[in-house]
């Protein structure tokens, strides 16, 4: 049954890719939705449930939240030291960004959604009410990460097959969560550090790239509308599937 519901994540992320690569006529506006959908995914979802999965404390810190400043560091310094490495060996940049780093954010939300996989799988197996739930949540979200995973990719320079690929491995990785959720467990703790970290991380290029790159060449108030409806659109499905 858990790879079942998987299907429909995989369906709703490709939706989600389809989406973002038909609409590449109006870039700034869709790099504005990708960025409040980041910001959104990031404030209203990963965040709050990594603080309630990690409870503990470091130096009377939340843990999730020492990892994420973390990720948010550790997205800076890769893609830093990845420009740095391509500028040092006289490589073209495009518009100065390393497709590398699209690349490694991609395969970023590839992880998270193999975790969302494994978490639906879980969530079925402590009852079907629940796992229905889950499963609902999971579905919903995964339009915004497909539409992500693309954005992404194809931001930092990447050919658009590759960005496909991305696409189609973010889509596939519900589907193999959720059937490696039959073997292992993960525990509670790990996972609440793994979406703090991957939070900050998802923060960076929402904040440091995403945004700044859409209102560059058209700083429009349709731009900054699509911005705010990626984020409202978020805190919709959170109020709805929570």
């Amino acid at each position: 049954m858990a790879v079942f519901v998987a299907l429909g994540a995989f369906l709703m992320t490709l939706a989600g890719g389809w989406t973002a690569q038909r609409v590449t006529d109006r870039r700034h506006l869709v790099l504005g939705l990708a960025g409040g959908l980041m910001l959104g995914v990031v404030g209203l979802d990963l965040l709050p449930e990594a603080l309630r999965a990690a409870d503990t404390e470091v130096y009377g810190v939340p843990a999730a939240l020492l990892l994420f400043v973390a990720g948010f560091l550790l997205a800076h310094l890769v893609e830093r030291l990845l420009a740095a490495r391509r500028a040092a060996h006289g490589a073209e940049e495009h518009k100065r960004r390393a497709p590398e780093v699209g690349l490694t954010a991609a395969a970023a939300m590839v992880g998270h959604s193999l975790m969302d996989g494994v978490a639906i799988g879980a969530s079925f197996q402590v009852g079907e009410g629940m796992g229905t739930a889950v499963a609902l949540a999971v579905i919903a979200h995964d339009f915004a990460d497909g539409f992500n995973t693309f954005t992404l990719t194809s931001l930092y320079g990447n050919a658009r097959r590759k960005a496909l690929a991305m696409l189609f491995a973010d889509a596939v990785a519900p589907v193999a969560g959720a059937t490696a959720s039959t073997f292992l467990t993960v525990p509670e703790g790990v996972l609440g550090g793994y979406l703090g970290l991957f939070g900050g991380a998802l923060l960076y290029l929402a904040a440091a790239e995403i945004l700044p790159e859409a209102h560059h060449e058209h700083p429009a108030r349709s731009t900054l509308l699509c911005t705010v409806a990626g984020a409202a659109f978020i805190w919709l499905v959170v109020g709805v599937t929570g």
